[in-house]
């Protein structure tokens, strides 16, 4: 079980290799709690004791949010290139065919269309599991594409966002994808399209700084770390201890940063309701 194994000092597990949802019999949540993992599957992967909301990928969001887990996935077989022949301990192909086999993904991001509470939704999902959910060409073009399909069918967008921020191996190219996305998205607000933006832990880097905080909505689940540069950095460069909580997403809805803060259970409740007001449609209700 993962809490009893020792590890150096030091070493931390690599970006890739870390899950989005828990293996094995039990979880240990940060305050210690221990669960048993069927037991925080059928709560949706949150504590019942603490409320600790362990991290999930599209799958489970789709199967959340989806009525009867029912939808079209969009661009499915979209793979990142390597445009500048990076290399690090490995190169960027190898590290995108590791990734691929041990997710089962083809990128950092999944769009689908469907249903929820009855009405057509397109949603994109990142996947932390995927090279820290990072924000390659790939992702920028998946996203955009999804919100060309909410333009032209006329339905409500949803981004779920949860991103270690640009990808490095794609220099440049990662981080135009911040102006691709939010170029797309004025074109949305233009024919006035909701687009909800709900942000999990972590959303960070240039995802922060793009479509993740563009939303007509601002939301988050609980305790989530959103931020630009993250903690360590911030007090690393400003040389200042920072206050409890900060960059948290209780830290950002104090601060106005975010509209509001709901858990896992209440979202897709809560996503669908802000939809119809925006459209000032009829209120549905969760049956």
């Amino acid at each position: 079980m993962a809490w009893f194994r020792r590890k150096s000092k030091g070493i931390q597990t690599p970006t890739e290799e870390k899950k989005d949802t828990p293996k094995g019999l039990w979880y240990k949540t940060p305050s210690g709690k221990i669960i048993d993992t069927e037991e925080l599957k059928k709560n949706l992967y949150v504590s019942p004791e603490d409320g600790y909301h362990v991290r999930i990928g599209s799958k489970e969001y789709f199967e959340l949010l989806f009525d009867n887990n029912e939808f079209k996935e969009l661009d499915r077989k979209l793979s990142s290139k390597d445009p500048l022949k990076f290399t690090d301990i490995k190169k960027y192909p190898e590290r995108i065919k590791e990734a691929q086999k041990k997710t089962d993904l083809k990128d950092a991001v999944r769009t689908a269309v469907g249903k929820s509470m009855g009405k057509d939704i397109v949603i994109a999902a990142m996947d932390f599991a995927f090279v820290g959910g990072s924000m390659g060409s790939v992702v920028g073009e998946k996203i955009a594409r999804a919100i060309d399909y909410s333009i032209k069918k006329k339905i409500p967008f949803l981004m779920i966002s949860k991103s270690g921020g640009a990808r490095m191996m794609e220099g440049s190219l990662s981080l135009m994808q911040m102006a691709k996305t939010s170029a797309k998205l004025a074109q949305l607000s233009e024919v006035k399209i909701p687009y909800i933006s709900l942000c999990t832990d972590p959303t960070t880097g240039g995802t922060t700084a793009s479509f993740a905080m563009l939303g007509d909505i601002n939301i988050a689940e609980p305790n989530a770390l959103i931020a630009f540069a993250g903690p360590r950095i911030v007090k690393d460069t400003t040389g200042k201890d920072l206050p409890e909580g900060f960059q948290r997403s209780e830290f950002l809805l104090e601060h106005g940063f975010l509209d509001a803060i709901y858990e896992r259970k209440d979202l897709k409740k809560q996503i669908n309701l802000y939809i119809d007001l925006i459209q000032n449609q009829p209120v549905r209700s969760l049956n």
